[in-house]
């Protein structure tokens, strides 16, 4: 029963000191780029917050869906 909660916990606190990290690490970062969506351009951000928020959500896809599927079984 509680560990899908400490699983979950674990994740969003994990994922959250990332972030955390990569915010505070990408503060003097001179090197931008723009991302281009299917409607319109973002604003210029740094080439390191694009590519960390990208492996942070894809962090937290991979484990809720692990999560997902374990419970399955």
């Amino acid at each position: 029963m509680f560990y899908p909660f400490r699983k979950i916990l674990f994740i969003f606190l994990f994922n959250s000191s990332l972030f955390l990290l990569l915010i505070i690490g990408i503060q003097n970062n001179s090197n931008k780029s723009e991302v281009n969506l299917l409607i319109d351009k973002t604003i210029d951000l740094p080439i390191g917050f694009i590519i960390g928020t990208t492996f942070i959500s894809g962090s937290i896809t991979g484990s809720l869906l692990n999560l997902r599927f374990m419970n399955k079984k």
